[in-house]
């Protein structure tokens, strides 16, 4: 099942959606989301990269019209019995208009083809449960079969402890179907965005072809304090920033959002297949 959504014109006429307000959480100035889409949401007051909403995302990115879901009615259940998970999922779902942390699928960048898979950090901070770890390997065997680059923005905080050891087999799972993709010749690129933490660093976040971070993102895997406490050393301050990741040589760029549509598009023409 699929379903289809357009990038927003300015001729348009605002939805209530984009009419909503957000606060800045650097210099607590609010504005609509028409505003903030305007500028990839980067606060016009203070400069702060803000955390896009994964629907957001792939409109930024997307030729218009061009974008189609996978996988619509795929959410996580309370297979476990955990005190307070069921309440949590379905304010999750309420607040975000969601039914699972990530939206996938395909669509096109400057005329390229791709397969698409977004984080939400509204959805219980885009942790990995059993749908999201569905929802990203089916979307990396549909670009295997039909042999598809996957584009991956990623943001997380982890695997979901409310479903125990099944939400850490998504882990092996997400990146044996990477695995897969990689062995079919096909490029695989992250975009790793505020924050990329925990189990999703540990599998697919860190497994890309080309990975590629915001500036100035939280990336890692486990917390500053538990690592200084373990270690008994101090950490530098820019430690598990995305520009201390590039000058270590964990990944290729940091790339600013006026500046991913475009790099990533370029990339894919790049890398496009020829058609025998």
């Amino acid at each position: 099942m699929l379903r289809l959504f357009s990038r927003g014109t300015p001729s348009h006429q605002p939805t209530l959606y984009e009419e909503c307000e957000v606060k800045c959480h650097a210099c607590k100035e609010s504005h609509t989301r028409s505003v903030l889409m305007g500028c990839n949401y980067v606060c016009p007051s203070c400069g702060t990269y803000m955390r896009i909403p994964a629907r957001d995302r792939i409109r930024l990115l997307a030729d218009k019209g061009s974008f189609a879901e996978f996988d619509i009615s795929l959410t996580s259940h309370d297979f476990l019995d955990f005190p307070g998970y069921r309440e949590k999922l379905v304010k999750a779902r309420e607040s975000t208009g969601e039914l699972c942390a990530v939206v996938t699928g395909v669509m096109r960048m400057d005329g390229v083809s791709c397969a698409v898979f977004s984080m939400d950090s509204r959805f219980i901070m885009a942790s990995m449960g059993s749908a999201v770890g569905e929802k990203i390997t089916r979307l990396f065997e549909y670009a295997t079969q039909m042999h598809l680059p996957v584009l991956g923005i990623i943001c997380s905080g982890g695997a979901r402890m409310q479903e125990g050891i099944v939400s850490l087999m998504q882990m092996a799972k997400c990146s044996g179907a990477v695995r897969k993709h990689s062995d079919a010749g096909l490029m695989y690129m992250s975009l790793l965005t505020d924050p990329t933490t925990g189990g999703i660093t540990a599998s697919f976040a860190m497994e890309g072809d080309i990975t590629m971070a915001e500036p100035k993102a939280l990336i890692g895997f486990a917390g500053r304090r538990v690592i200084e406490q373990t270690t008994g050393t101090e950490l530098p301050k820019n430690f598990q920033t995305s520009e201390f990741l590039l000058e270590h040589g964990f990944l290729d760029m940091v790339l600013p959002r006026e500046k991913q549509r475009e790099t990533i598009a370029l990339i894919l023409r790049l890398h496009q297949k020829e058609v025998v």
